[in-house]
């Protein structure tokens, strides 16, 4: 049975969430502000967190990071703000999906279905890979220098569009599954987003961002992930 942890401050909204996933078969547990989600999530282990922004303790955005820090399961977002800026905080903090209130519960129940199914088809990362001079330990969401001189810090996005490309070595990963994997279908468009992250990336990991070897661009397709071992394909930039 999917365990499913509902944080919200509103008891209403609680209540409904609690009888309509309990209908279809979930298993519910609630919580009332972050503290109480982070305390319930270490001792319940959800599947699914349904999480509210406006939380009465702490910005709903630090519980995703505080979730992040050990739990890949899937977060999808319940609140009343409707800015992009809030949106695109919560995804880069590691919400997998965004639902704004008013909500319709057909609606967010397609959206927990449609997390729980890519979450459960993701094929599992490699435990550690080589890119450029680094050890990138994909599970823990470390990296390391091979000759030392302390570790790399990747943003939560970051390790998300790694792991995405690092699953599926040798193979283009479209620029929309991408966005759509990690931003959400609505930003299925911004190309732009890719290539600010992969920059990054690149900045952090490759031995010459200008000219990269393994975190490879297919033009107007999308990106490459090659190992060390493979030749690269194609034009990089």
């Amino acid at each position: 049975m999917t365990k499913i942890l509902v944080v919200d401050d509103e008891p209403q909204i609680l209540r409904a969430l609690r009888i309509n996933l309990k209908a279809r078969g979930y298993d519910v547990e609630l919580a009332g502000d972050g503290a109480s989600a982070l305390r319930a999530a270490g001792a319940y282990h959800p599947d699914v967190v349904v999480l509210d922004l406006g939380l009465p303790d702490m910005d709903g955005v630090e519980v995703i990071r505080g979730l992040r820090g050990w739990s890949t399961a899937p977060i999808v977002v319940l609140s009343g703000r409707t800015g992009s800026e809030d949106k695109v905080q919560a995804l880069d903090a590691g919400a997998d999906d965004y639902v704004t209130k008013p909500f319709g519960v057909d609606e967010l129940l397609a959206r927990i279905r449609a997390v729980t199914r890519r979450h459960a088809a993701a094929p599992a990362a490699p435990s550690l890979v080589r890119v450029g001079h680094h050890d990138v330990e994909v599970a823990n969401h470390q990296v390391r220098a091979v000759s030392g001189g302390g570790e790399v810090r990747l943003t939560p996005t970051e390790w998300q569009l790694l792991g995405l490309l690092v699953r599926n070595p040798g193979k283009l990963v479209s620029q929309r599954q991408l966005l759509q994997d990690i931003w959400g279908p609505q930003y299925a468009t911004e190309t732009n987003y890719l290539r600010q992250y992969m920059a990054q990336l690149r900045r952090k990991l490759e031995i010459d961002p200008a000219h990269p070897r393994q975190l490879v661009t297919e033009p107007g397709m999308g990106y490459r992930f090659v190992p060390l071992d493979e030749p690269a394909h194609g034009p990089s930039r």
